[in-house]
């Protein structure tokens, strides 16, 4: 029997079978991604092949073989991999600049890695009812700096639905990755375009402007237009993993532009003579917040660990 992996609570899958049945399952047998050791081998949006048992529940035997796929280091010093989702046509990133922030490092380590996916993405920035000029200004530099880039970028206000009914119509019969920050207001957004869903909303903490988890397990939710969302629980900072160093400049699509005018052909960008790209950050032409994110990862190459920075 086969089916769709809908949600994933850490050691059971809920697989939505092709007749329309949901069934809780685990997995049997060993699965293994191009040999990277990850935390969940299955993942929500994965296509399965299942064996019910007499207890009404089923075993996990074979995963299809799938269109793309979504991975960060799964925690602090790990090697491991944690596989956010699979079959994915698009990535949304809630962004912030306040209430809580999300700095620059994290918005490119997440792009990065969906470049290195091939996963289209779309910042959505959220919450721009609550910002003071300061952050009016910012933010429509960081809309500037991304679109230039060739991300589109979307603003809403999830409470008063600013925006949304422009977001709906980019989700409509897609399936669509959300991912942010905890506090970022993802539950807040669903409970918009999923009217009755009822998802708990978390208050930000207002010592450390930070959001509390209030999503555990990843999920997808159909969408009233069509389509899904699947909903992430917030993440603290975003390892990249599997990336070689020569390949990172690859995952910056103006730095990669830039690289082909460098006089060495395996220039890592950083301290060679006729570099372009370096050329380029002087002349304002490569912003310094992308350059600083590309070094961030190089030094995740160089030191094996994930960095608590972002």
């Amino acid at each position: 029997m086969k089916g769709l992996v809908i949600r994933n609570t850490g050691s059971w899958y809920t697989v939505q079978t092709d007749d329309g049945r949901w069934i809780d399952s685990k997995i049997k047998g060993v699965f293994r991604l191009k040999g990277i050791r990850t935390t969940n081998p299955v993942a929500v949006g994965d296509r399965v092949e299942i064996v019910e048992n007499q207890e009404g529940t089923a075993f996990i035997t074979k995963i299809e073989e799938r269109k793309n796929y979504i991975i960060r280091r799964a925690s602090n010093l790990s090697k491991q991999a944690h596989i956010i989702a699979a079959n994915i046509d698009q990535a949304m990133l809630i962004v912030t600049v306040n209430y809580p922030v999300t700095t620059t490092i994290f918005i490119d380590r997440f792009l990065a890695t969906a470049e290195a996916y091939r996963i289209p993405v779309r910042l959505v920035f959220n919450k721009i009812d609550r910002y003071n000029e300061d952050d009016k200004e910012y933010l429509q530099g960081l809309i500037t700096l991304y679109t230039t880039i060739g991300y589109p970028c979307s603003t809403v206000c999830a409470l008063s639905q600013e925006g949304m009914e422009a977001l709906k119509a980019e989700l409509k019969g897609k399936i669509t990755l959300l991912s942010g920050h905890s506090g970022v207001g993802k539950s807040t957004l669903i409970n918009q375009l999923v009217p009755g869903i009822g998802l708990r909303t978390g208050e930000i903490s207002e010592y450390h402007n930070k959001g509390m988890h209030t999503t555990t397990f990843s999920e997808m939710i159909a969408l009233p237009e069509g389509g899904y969302l699947i909903d992430t629980p917030g993440i603290k900072g975003f390892g990249t993993i599997d990336m070689e160093e020569a390949e990172v400049s690859h995952y910056f699509p103006e730095i990669f532009k830039m690289a082909a005018n460098c006089r060495f052909g395996n220039c890592t960008h950083r301290h060679e003579p006729g570099c372009a790209v370096l050329e380029a950050v002087k002349e304002h032409l490569i912003s310094e917040s992308r350059y600083k994110s590309y070094l961030n990862i190089l030094e995740d190459k160089d030191e094996s660990k994930y960095r608590e920075e972002y």
